[in-house]
């Protein structure tokens, strides 16, 4: 197989690229400790089901568990049914629970390892007769089933709530609520408008500094019920500023997709934790990396991490909430599943031209484990966009 593609260029026109043939990264035996280090995780569409992909889903449950399982082995843990599994973007609540249900089975069964699930209120439609009452009986719904299925929680942010929410008291009382039920401490998810646009002003604010007063004041006060908080705001001076003033039992989850190195290594006083969907992409450097700052090898951990960056920066580059496409790509160039196809029909929310740009930001950070199999398969999508 010819490892040389003519690739699409954003001038309109096409360029040969030969891969790199760099080894790829890989990570040795054993556990992360330094770091908790949670990949928030796609889902594989079953691609020979005979469904509409925008109106109904299907899911390949060996590919989608098997992934998991990899995740596992590298030392990673999971994080199950969040923006990346596309809640809100083609799964709904309905799958979701069958998905939080298999996967606590599956950790289970798999050894150290760890996962957490999202729950939110995707399935209460926002509208103008939904109530505070409401969003929180949709909370504790989904809450409930994890809990039911033995899994832990991670609370994510609620549409319905951003839409009924009249100021930042509704917010306290609807999570005070949510957390003084949970049987374990949750991680709390503040996901950014880039991620969804349904979110803006949440905590009951527009302005981030008003809204990270909000959420602070949550954590002080049910410091007991949260593990931690993970922060997907892409702005990495508000998630450094907000972790110095947490009690120190909560964790800071990162969920800064376009500076991860730097909040994960720490400053000298507090360090973030990782709750990541690029860490679904570039997992086998993620673990190689952590590991490496495990034994003390900063410099070996900035180094594998480096190249990875661009790569994260482009996936997650606006509209960010369309993400999702070039994680279950990488996954399909890598051999992960045996299709690029998706729930939702989202194969199609990114261009020939960012996906060529993808591969070759993937060459570059040795995030291809089989080139041979990835220049076969970038060729069939090639193909299909009509560059053969």
């Amino acid at each position: 197989m010819s490892r040389t593609l003519r690739l699409p260029r954003a001038n309109g026109t096409v360029a040969p690229y030969t891969l790199s043939g760099r080894a790829a990264v890989s990570a040795p035996a054993g556990p992360i400790r330094g770091r908790v280090a949670f990949a928030a995780v796609h889902v594989v569409a079953d691609p020979l089901a005979d469904v509409n992909p925008t109106l109904g889903v299907a899911l390949d449950w060996e590919a989608t568990l098997a992934y998991r399982r990899y995740l596992w082995s590298l030392g990673l843990a999971v994080a199950e049914a969040m923006d990346t599994s596309q809640r809100g973007m083609g799964l709904p609540w309905s799958a979701a629970k069958e998905l939080i249900k298999r996967s606590v089975a599956e950790a289970k069964g798999a050894d150290g390892a760890v996962l957490a699930s999202g729950a939110g209120t995707d399935h209460l439609e926002p509208g103008p007769r939904v109530t505070l009452a409401d969003v929180e009986a949709a909370y504790e719904e989904q809450c409930a089933w994890i809990e039911g299925c033995g899994g832990r929680i991670i609370l994510m942010a609620s549409r319905a709530l951003a839409a009924c929410a009249k100021g930042p008291d509704d917010y306290a009382k609807v999570y005070g609520r949510i957390l003084s039920q949970a049987r374990e401490p949750v991680i709390i998810h503040w996901l950014g408008e880039m991620f969804d646009p349904a979110l803006a002003g949440y905590w009951g604010s527009r302005d981030l500094d008003r809204a990270a007063e909000t959420l602070l004041a949550i954590v002080g006060e049910y410091a007991a019920k949260i593990d931690g908080v993970k922060i997907s705001l892409l702005d990495q001076r508000r998630e450094i500023a907000m972790r110095r003033r947490f009690p120190k039992a909560v964790r800071m989850y990162t969920g800064d997709d376009f500076d991860y190195p730097t909040t994960i290594r720490g400053d000298g006083e507090r360090a973030s934790d990782a709750l990541l969907g690029i860490f679904d992409v570039i997992a086998p450097a993620a673990a190689a990396a952590l590991k490496a700052l495990d034994t003390g090898d900063v410099a070996r951990y900035e180094a594998i991490l480096a190249p990875t960056l661009p790569l994260s920066r482009h996936v997650f580059g606006a509209p960010t909430r369309f993400y999702k496409t070039g994680v279950v790509f990488a996954a399909y160039l890598n051999g992960h599943q045996s299709h690029f196809r998706m729930v939702g029909g989202m194969e199609s929310a990114r261009s020939i031209v960012h996906l060529a740009a993808q591969l070759v930001l993937m060459d570059r950070a040795g995030l291809l484990r089989d080139p041979d199999l990835a220049a076969t398969r970038m060729g069939r999508v090639l193909a299909v966009a009509g560059i053969e």
